[in-house]
């Protein structure tokens, strides 16, 4: 028994004697540094992040207001086209016998118009005269007005059968390109409450537009003419620029639901985007992923938010100064092992880096992190004979024989 604990108290004090070696005579072979980085000017920006639609910025749906049947087609998709120029025709037989039945029914009334006018102004001279009696005259007034609201009347139904007619007739409202064909030729239309779409044009697609949906929280700090960066997963190496052009006050909410049985609504606003197009990368419809910059200063005095989070104190600093200051905003410069402190004035942060307006000059070395140079990975001196105590642990790094 007395010779048990002969045989542990021994191996405690190897081992105690192990721990004051790893962690002590390490830890004297470490040394205390400080990494400091200029101040210089920079960039600085804030920005928001929301998904779009590249979109034409004129885009034309040219649709029917006649029912009938598709006669001819003269354009498909890809079309380039002029303004007044003929790219479809609707089958003409109903509407030019519409058009001849009021053509007809407007002669007729024309001729009863013109011989009830007559009339009347006979028998009023009569009247005036009283030549005749007052009910022969009252007659030949009802009769004129009745003739005349006809007349009218069938005018309008043969401007209307003319108009239904020249309807049949699709032209292009605008110069552009054919982007959408929505029929063949002997497909029957039926104009109703809708007017059925033929064609999409587009105007001009080297001038293109992204509408993005913002999220409500982030609307606030959108501005018209901010810049915006933006991609497509069609070209995922190529940024697109661009600049904010409208905020729409219309908002859109969406709901989005949880694996949860909870619901939310979502409010987003539609922000519209100009986008050069001079390659026609850029096709209509793409999803775009657009970065929207809501604070963008070039060319100012920055700092590493890591210089604002630094302070010194005497457990780091060993046997240098620390000459402190007051201010809410401070960097440190280390010269002559001596900690200078500078208040500075900040103006806006993109997380990385602060603006600096003033409290500090340009090129200045700045600390911004303590660096420990030397580590407790050091290998232990071996024995003359090359072996090492069984008993002895292995520091961290250390090889085992």
């Amino acid at each position: 028994m007395e010779k048990k604990k002969i045989i542990l108290g021994a191996a405690a004090v190897v081992v105690v004697a192990g721990g004051i070696w790893m962690f002590g005579g390490s830890e004297a072979k470490s040394t205390v540094d400080f990494a400091t980085m200029n101040v210089q000017k920079g960039n600085i920006s804030n920005s928001i992040t929301a998904t779009g639609t590249i979109e034409p910025v004129t885009e034309v749906e040219v649709g029917t207001q006649v029912s009938g049947i598709i006669d001819k087609i003269y354009v498909d998709y890809n079309s380039v086209v002029t303004k007044g120029q003929l790219i479809a025709e609707m089958d003409k037989v109903t509407l030019v016998s519409e058009l001849q039945s009021a053509k007809a029914t407007y002669d007729g009334a024309k001729a009863e118009f013109e011989y009830q006018q007559k009339l009347y102004e006979r028998n009023r001279t009569l009247h005036e005269k009283e030549l005749i009696s007052d009910t022969a005259y009252e007659e030949s007034v009802y009769n004129y007005q009745r003739a005349r609201s006809t007349f009218d009347s069938s005018k309008a139904a043969l401007s209307k059968a003319e108009r239904n007619l020249s309807y049949a007739t699709i032209t292009s409202p605008i110069d552009g390109i054919v982007t959408s064909r929505d029929v063949e030729e002997g497909q029957t239309v039926a104009s109703g409450f809708e007017t059925p779409t033929l064609f999409t044009i587009a105007a001009d697609l080297t001038k293109m537009q992204v509408v993005a949906d913002v999220d409500e929280a982030d609307i606030a700090g959108v501005t018209e003419g901010a810049r915006v960066t933006f991609t497509v997963d069609a070209y995922p190496d190529d940024v697109f620029d661009g600049e904010v052009k409208q905020v729409r006050l219309g908002s859109t909410n969406s709901s989005s639901s949880s694996s949860t049985t909870t619901s939310t609504t979502v409010v987003t606003y539609e922000v519209v985007i100009t986008a050069d197009n001079p390659e026609l990368k850029l096709k209509p419809r793409l999803t775009a992923n657009v970065t929207i910059y809501t604070l963008d200063k070039n060319n100012v005095l920055t700092v590493p938010n890591k210089a604002l989070r630094f302070t010194p104190n005497k457990a780091i600093v060993g046997g240098r100064k620390i000459v402190d200051c007051e201010g809410s905003h401070k960097v440190w410069t280390l010269e002559n092992n001596t900690f200078t402190a500078h208040p500075v004035k900040v103006g806006i942060t993109d997380g990385t880096s602060t603006e600096v307006l003033g409290g500090i000059a340009e090129n200045t070395p700045v600390v911004t992190e303590v660096v420990v140079k030397g580590s407790v990975a050091q290998e232990e001196p071996e024995a003359a004979d090359g072996e090492r105590s069984p008993f002895m642990p292995t520091p961290p790094g250390g090889k085992k024989k």
